[in-house]
């Protein structure tokens, strides 16, 4: 068989990989809980905080979402108060939203809002909930500046809100689902949906029915607020129908390999062809964005609590992931796929190397229950960071220091529930995590999931199956491939060698009949250049 200069290339660049992410740890990360009394559950919201104290707003008080519309996001669990925290004291103060104008109220208790904090000003954009003035549930078309240290000071002493906040109407922010981030002096709204009427798992023809359109965009803006005009100039948006068709995902500002600000899409849902999350991730910087198809990301899927960090001295990009949902879990060491999507409790990292190489791992520690989805982590405010937020690896110089603390997140009694859920099943979380960060005598071991930087892209469907399932592969080169298939015991049930298997896209498909219901099938395909395995599920 000839092998090409290319491919050889090709497979020394993956030897170096796997040697360039066999290095020592960055960090330890260690969970420590923190009780509020009297703090309930909240889970999507926004925040901003001012000297150590937190300005909640908005989002869910209830659990996963119902799939019957007229239970789906309904008003009893709209959040119809701003919360302010102060976890040092570890006190909490609340004020009814009830005194603001018809508009603000419609918008600050809606749940998926955009949001960012620049300077004293914490930005609202977008957001889903019920709007009384439009007698259904709509995706609001609202920019609200609210100030953060005078609002703080008001819900404390019971003080008059109307003056702390500003509302403006812009169609291009009737968005939710999406992240803001700033890159310099520009804002970018990345990804998102505009979702018209009660949700329905049928499909918007079926029952009230609804209307969902993705942005498909990256739409980037400058905002200039004096204190009491906020005046918007839009700059030409970033389209793509493929890759840009995200929502409900992460992401978080970047220092890039080139030492400049940027930013990282990571994962999302749905894929236009399919009802599963993205696997790639999108890099963008401040001229345009770049789809990366060299890194897949398996775990934690759906939005759930994060942070960036950067090392400058390494020129390594780290981004912390805490539970939430995805499509793929670790099981005693093998990658395991489940299509259903459940809750996770992995908590993983993604780090990109000085080559701008991207790889996963995960952490030696998980979240103590399935909890993480629409989970916030609220930065420490006395951390040396970037102007974009990312946190100065080289400058952290205590032995352990405080990142900030988790608030909320849905919290699921199982991985999956959507179809039992009758609204007992998950609760919004009260709960709050210390995030501690150790760089000194580290000791756990992150686990590089080989996956996520391997060429054969393996993939299994449907999974969870019925004994018959598609494996579908990519190969660099033409190659012989071998097959097998095992049980969970790690006994052989077959194997099979193709010989000559294309360079590209390829599948194979089984029966199996030997696997009682409830049982789980490991599949193995190894090639002369690369092995991946995968655990999956027989349910039907």
């Amino acid at each position: 068989m000839i092998i090409s200069i290319r491919h050889i290339a090709t497979i020394l660049g993956l030897l170096f990989i796997y040697t360039a992410y066999s290095q020592k740890d960055p960090f330890d990360i260690s969970l420590e809980p923190l009780e509020i009394p009297g703090l309930g559950g909240l889970q999507s919201y926004a925040y901003g905080q001012s000297e150590g104290k937190w300005l909640i707003i908005g989002g869910r008080l209830d659990g996963l979402h119902r799939r019957q519309p007229f239970a789906s996001f309904d008003q009893a669990g709209h959040n119809n108060q701003l919360i302010v925290v102060d976890p040092i004291s570890k006190k909490k103060w609340t004020a009814s939203i009830a005194s603001l104008s018809i508009p603000l109220q419609e918008q600050l208790k809606s749940t998926n809002m955009e949001f960012y904090q620049k300077g004293k000003y914490l930005y609202l954009l977008g957001g889903y909930g019920y709007s009384a003035t439009l007698g259904d549930h709509t995706t609001f078309s609202n920019l609200t500046a609210i100030d953060v240290p005078g609002t703080i000071d008001a819900v404390i002493n019971n003080a008059n809100l109307e003056s702390y906040s500003r509302q403006i109407t812009d169609p291009q922010f009737q968005v939710t689902g999406g992240r803001l981030e700033k890159i310099n002096n520009t804002f970018y709204l990345v990804g998102g949906q505009k979702f018209l009427g009660r949700y329905n798992p049928m499909g918007p023809n079926h029952g009230p029915g609804f209307v969902q359109t993705y942005t498909d965009q990256i739409r980037k803006f400058n905002l200039i607020d004096d204190g009491k005009t906020i005046t918007v100039e839009h700059l030409p948006s970033l389209t793509d129908s493929d890759h840009l068709h995200r929502r409900d995902y992460n992401v978080s500002p970047q220092i890039m390999p080139n030492g400049k600000e940027g930013i990282t899409a990571f994962s999302g849902v749905f894929q236009k062809t399919v009802n599963l999350p993205f696997l790639n991730c999108v890099n963008i910087d401040s001229v345009d964005f770049q789809v990366n198809d060299a890194f897949t990301q398996y775990y934690n899927h759906y939005h759930c609590a994060n942070f960036p960090i950067y090392s400058e001295s390494q020129n390594e990009m780290h981004t912390v992931f805490f539970g939430g949902i995805a499509q793929y879990f670790d099981s005693l060491g093998i990658l395991t796929q489940n299509n259903d999507v459940p809750f996770v409790k992995t908590i993983a990292r993604v780090s990109r190397n000085s080559n701008g190489v991207m790889a996963e791992y995960k952490l030696p520690i998980e979240m103590p229950t399935f909890l993480g989805a629409g989970s916030e982590l609220i930065i420490n405010e006395n951390l040396p960071r970037y102007p974009n937020g990312v946190i100065k690896y080289d400058e952290l110089t205590n032995d352990t220091s405080l990142i900030g603390y988790i608030y909320g997140g849905i919290s699921s009694t199982a991985p999956n529930i959507f179809w039992t859920n009758e609204g007992k099943q998950s609760n919004a979380s009260s709960q709050i995590f210390k995030v501690l960060l150790s760089k000194t005598g580290v000791t756990g071991t992150h686990d590089i999931n080989e996956h996520s930087i391997g060429t054969l892209q393996l993939k299994v469907y449907p999974n969870p199956n019925d004994g018959n399932f598609i494996v579908k592969y990519h190969l660099i080169k033409t190659t012989d491939v071998k097959i097998s298939l095992f049980d969970i015991e790690g006994k052989l049930i077959e194997s099979q060698i193709f010989k000559n298997q294309q360079m590209g896209d390829n599948t194979f498909s089984k029966i199996v009949k030997s696997i009682m219901k409830g049982g789980n099938i490991i599949v193995n395909i190894e090639t002369e250049y690369e092995k991946a395995k995968q655990q999956i599920i027989i349910k039907y």
